[in-house]
């Protein structure tokens, strides 16, 4: 009846209401509007075919960061017997259609998106073609439908300041992360609410916005280290940075731990064979990787999810890369 009243055949009806891309603009509305009219519902997710894959979709993939989210949902993936698409759109609208579009023309169980924005029209067309959704280390506030995972960067933050603290340092540099990022800004607020505690007035000379990267974590360093007053210990919001951090100290002729303190963020597995290995507050990526794709799954065979935000444990490893003040 649909397709009589569209005035299209029944296949066309078909892949309007699979989400196909291979309709024009001007069909697909008239279709969906008496799709609307006449009350057809979609089958829910749970009486879904299963597709057979998971999709990932990155800003970008140039981080041992990514690899262990990836390692994580792939180890999902590989026991529930489907595959992981892993994609990387790179902060581009263009990327981000292009994206969208592929998924039109093909079936998912469920899409995890990591340290992103959903844009009102992506998030209306995935909830359009039923598609699961879940954040992990959302930027900004996540739409109310889509759980989060995430870790505990504030009590991550304010356990790494309160080592420093302890060993006896002042003047702590810090080195953020990109601001609109929600773990960026846990991880200030945590150092900051550790400086209160101990009664050290915060000065912001001795903090430097960064991006995560090793180049961010130089240029940071540098620049703290050339202040007059420079600081006894810098923290980084990320490992990759605090090895940035440990290039703009040998540049300095300085040494780590024992001239300049550093602490980082992450333990991603090559820090504890840099020298000296660098103490971190260990963020579970992979646990986070396992997690998102286990509850996408879950979503995708309709079950409901109790705890739509969740956020996992961080814990401090102390190593070789920090001690008390000299003097």
């Amino acid at each position: 009846m649909i397709a009589r009243l569209a005035g299209v055949s029944v296949p066309t009806v078909s892949r309007v209401i699979n989400g196909r891309s291979d309709v024009s603009p001007q069909t697909r509305e008239r279709v969906e509007e008496l799709l609307t009219r006449h009350g057809y519902r979609r089958r829910p997710p749970s009486m879904r075919a299963s597709s057979g894959l998971i999709d990932l979709v990155f800003n970008d993939l140039d981080s041992p960061w990514a690899v262990e989210i990836i390692r994580g949902v792939e180890d999902v993936a590989h026991a529930a017997g489907i595959g992981t698409v892993v994609s990387a759109i790179h902060r581009r609208t263009s990327a981000a259609k292009q994206w969208l579009e592929n998924l039109r023309t093909r079936s998912t169980e469920g899409v995890i998106f990591v340290t992103s924005t959903l844009e009102p029209p992506l998030q209306a067309e995935l909830r359009r073609l039923n598609i699961p959704v879940v954040i992990v280390d959302p930027a900004g506030v996540p739409p109310q439908e889509a759980p989060t995972i995430g870790a505990t960067n504030w009590a991550g933050a304010l356990r790494a300041t309160e080592y420093l603290i302890g060993l006896g340092h002042t003047r702590i540099g810090f080195i953020a992360g990109p601001p609109q990022l929600m773990c960026s800004r846990a991880r200030i607020d945590g150092y900051r609410a550790a400086l209160e505690a101990a009664g050290i007035t915060f000065d912001d000379k001795l903090v430097h916005l960064g991006n995560f990267y090793h180049e961010a974590g130089f240029a940071g360093g540098s620049q703290l280290l050339r202040l007059p007053d420079p600081p006894t210990a810098i923290f980084a919001s990320s490992d990759q940075m605090a090895l940035g951090v440990y290039e703009a100290i040998r540049r300095r002729g300085l040494r780590v731990a024992d001239d300049i303190s550093v602490v980082g963020f992450d333990d991603l597995p090559e820090v504890r064979w840099c020298s000296p290995p660098l103490t971190t507050v260990r963020q579970p990526l992979a646990e986070m990787g396992l997690l998102a794709a286990r509850t996408v799954l879950r979503l995708a065979q309709g079950e409901k999810v109790e705890s739509p935000r969740l956020e996992l444990a961080t814990e401090l490893v102390v190593r070789d890369s920090a001690a008390a003040p000299r003097g």
